[in-house]
């Protein structure tokens, strides 16, 4: 295994060389990491036409995942809009409709890419006891859905969702196979997955495309991220998956996070499966611990730890206040969890850490207080209409009956209450309430 990106750009600052190249520092100023910030000089590559170092790159990671794996530098997000166009020009070669069965806690990047490439969604919607980040589909539910309809262009799962819940993906890829559909699995939470002692990345797991925010679990710059192909996915995938990354990507990506991504792959190959084996196991048993003190968690994803507030006494916001305020900053709260993303990165101490301001907090009586249960909302445009529609941004208290135009949430989470195109309702004022959402953009009228 070896850092082709990094050896070139390293050798290339040591040179010292007048440039007369973008980007405009010229390889000076007050990060103190500009000499390495290049652009697509002789010998650097270029991202979507890799055939030199980057390509070599992306195939020492391609040994990793066990599987075709390409780069972003603009996250998962890019990953899923290729995915889709993908999904797309395959349903195109098989004389399909472009509709996606997808689960409904996905990303607000979906929504737009749902928008730009015309798709018909058909929604999997939250069971009963799940959260709006949340959306536990079974193979048998699905099944049950694709039998009622003509084959779609692929199903679409988010898994690890945001509270670290997962879904059989093997269960679900059989289902999808034996019905010749695509399976798209954003694994944006779950790049760490493949390195546990037994696999439980999607890709070995069955699905055809998949794409891992690389930054939100391994030692990666932000905005690293892969895609990646099964090797049986079908032909016209390996083929045009670049030609889909192009599509939506910048023409300029970063070499400081492409550089991140190539040294990843020294670490994932020396040593890190061992490190994550023995933090896995130091991170159940501290959720053990936690569940011994009363603390009631959520999910099953191994380096996730998501606790139930309210069972303490507090939202998770409040939660997320106390701990800030010990100098312990979280992941993620709304005002029923509070997310806690960990790698081997923090190590025992950072666990010992988090218990320890963990067992000073105090217990308080249980709010009751639930929060609001999915409902359906009236659909009066399609995606696209909805979002490329003229619009206006109100309070919500008076877009009662209007249609939403964008998804009305923040990054982090980024999972919509509402989907472009829907109307809405007084159940959905009083889930904009609950989570704090204070105004919307409609479709004007």
């Amino acid at each position: 295994m070896n850092a082709p990106i990094c050896d070139f750009v390293r050798d290339y600052a040591a040179r010292q060389a007048l440039r007369l190249h973008m980007p405009g520092h010229k390889g000076r100023g007050p990060l103190g990491v500009e000499a390495l910030d290049i652009t697509e000089i002789p010998g650097a590559d270029s991202l979507y036409e890799a055939s030199g170092v980057i390509r070599e790159s992306e195939e020492n990671a391609s040994r990793l995942f066990g599987c075709p794996t390409l780069y972003s530098t603009e996250g998962s997000s890019l990953c899923i809009r290729a995915m889709l166009y993908l999904a797309l020009m395959h349903a195109k070669e098989r004389g399909r409709k472009p509709r996606i069965v997808a689960g409904r806690n996905a990303h607000k990047t979906f929504l737009s890419a749902a928008a730009l490439l015309d798709l018909d969604v058909i929604w999997l919607n939250p069971g009963p006891g799940d959260s709006y980040l949340s959306c536990s589909v079974s193979a048998d539910a699905l099944d049950a859905v694709l039998d009622g309809m003509n084959a779609p262009a692929a199903v679409y799962l988010t898994s690890p969702d945001y509270l670290g819940n997962t879904v059989d993906i093997a269960a679900i890829a059989e289902v999808c196979h034996r019905r010749d559909v695509l399976l798209l699995v954003d694994n944006a939470h779950g790049a760490y997955l493949r390195f546990l002692p037994a696999s439980r990345h999607p890709i070995d797991l069955g699905a055809d495309l998949c794409c891992d925010s690389a930054h939100k679990t391994l030692p990666v710059l932000t905005g690293g991220a892969y895609l990646h192909l099964s090797p049986a996915a079908p032909q016209l995938c390996h083929a045009q998956a670049r030609t889909a990354l192009a599509l939506f990507g910048s023409t300029s990506p970063s070499y400081l996070i492409l550089q991140s991504l190539d040294a990843v792959n020294l670490a994932l190959g020396s040593g890190y499966r061992e490190n994550l084996a023995r933090f896995a196991a130091e991170v159940e048993a501290l959720k053990a611990r936690l569940i011994e003190k009363g603390w009631l968690l959520q999910g099953d994803e191994p380096l996730k730890l998501t606790l139930r507030a309210k069972p303490r006494g507090c939202t998770g916001v409040e939660l997320a206040q106390a701990l800030e305020a010990e100098n312990i900053v979280c992941e993620f709260a709304d005002p029923d969890f509070l997310v806690l993303m960990l790698t081997p990165e923090i190590g025992s101490d950072g666990l010992d850490r988090l218990e320890a301001a963990l067992d000073a907090l105090p217990l308080r009586p249980a709010i009751q207080d639930e929060p609001p249960v999915f409902q359906s909302a009236a659909r009066a445009l399609s995606i696209r209409e909805a979002a490329l529609s003229p619009c206006e941004t109100l309070p919500v208290e008076r877009c009662l009956g209007r249609v939403l135009a964008a998804a009305t949430v923040g990054c982090p989470p980024a999972v919509p209450i509402l989907v472009c195109g829907e109307r809405i309702d007084e159940h959905a004022l009083a889930c904009f309430r609950y989570y704090g959402i204070e105004t919307c953009t409609v479709v004007r009228e």
